[in-house]
């Protein structure tokens, strides 16, 4: 068994590999890991000076996006439509306006609801249309599809049987089918787990609103209202890609499972505010409540 442990995009990250490597060949894949996050948070980061983000923030026209922007730029599109505008990638202005911004300043200064996504943007691969200068948000699903990404680099590299951790959203692959047991951070007690899944080939994610909250607000914020959701305490989504996870956990913030359901595959559990549960039948886990 390898292990590669690191920091990046603001987390961290554990890659476990089920297999002996050779020290130059465990060098290379880190370098290439490595590589590759850089070249998607060069593209997709809104806390970079240098991002094409940012410089889509500071000027309107057309720009050519990186070849792995259309999967994501799908999904982004999806939950759009099926949450009624509620989760948008034009989320970054209120985001940063709430304090979440480039310097983690957690200063609230004036906010505006967002404008709607076909009033500014334009998406026909490769390239995005901004009709005026916006800031682009890829939180939600971001992350996700990092990991989907990188999955994709260990499996070029040769490597079959592996797990990617970043910051415990997660992709598992084993040929076998073996399954991976995952512990489910209790929401308000980080050292405790209130349940456990097990996922085989697929991905898991999970968001609470106490991780990056600051004063009357959390990482998730309703473009409409300009406020965070505190109904929810935490969501655990499995589902085949971590993209696909990723933004559900945001999506089913706003938008009961049953309306997503009819147009993607996903198992997952809610705790709400008052700790009553709802559990989708095929979770593959289960919580404590005892």
């Amino acid at each position: 068994m390898e292990q590669i442990s690191f920091s990046a995009i603001g987390t961290s990250w554990q890659i476990d590999i089920d297999q002996q490597l050779a020290r130059y060949e465990r060098e290379l894949l880190f370098e290439r890991v490595k590589r590759r996050i850089d070249i998607f948070d060069r593209a997709y980061s809104r806390f970079r000076p240098d991002s094409l983000v940012t410089e889509m923030s500071q000027k309107a026209g057309t720009f050519t996006l990186p070849p792995d922007a259309g999967p994501m730029l799908a999904v982004y599109r999806l939950m759009y439509e099926l949450t009624d505008g509620l989760m948008t990638p034009l989320i970054g202005q209120a985001l940063s306006d709430a304090g979440y911004d480039a310097t983690y300043s957690l200063e609230t200064k004036e906010m505006y609801v967002p404008p709607a996504w076909d009033d500014v943007m334009e998406w026909n691969a490769p390239t995005l249309s901004l009709r005026r200068p916006a800031l682009l948000d890829f939180g939600a699903a971001g992350k996700g599809y990092l990991i989907d990404i990188i999955a994709d680099v260990l499996a070029d590299a040769g490597i079959r049987s592996f797990t990617v951790d970043a910051g415990g959203d997660m992709l598992h692959r084993d040929p076998s089918g073996k399954a991976l047991r995952v512990g489910l951070e209790h929401p308000l007690d980080f050292q405790q787990v209130i349940g456990v899944a097990s996922i085989a080939n697929q991905s898991l994610c999970g968001s609470a609103g106490n991780r990056r909250a600051w004063g009357r607000f959390h990482h998730i914020l309703n473009p409409q209202t300009l406020a965070s959701p505190r109904d929810i305490a935490a969501i655990w989504v499995v589902a085949e890609t971590t993209l696909l996870a990723d933004a559900l956990t945001t999506a089913l913030f706003f938008v009961p499972a049953s309306r997503l359901e009819p147009h993607v595959a996903f198992e997952y559990v809610i705790v709400r505010s008052d700790f009553s549960l709802e559990m989708s039948p095929g979770f593959p886990g289960e919580i404590f409540t005892g």
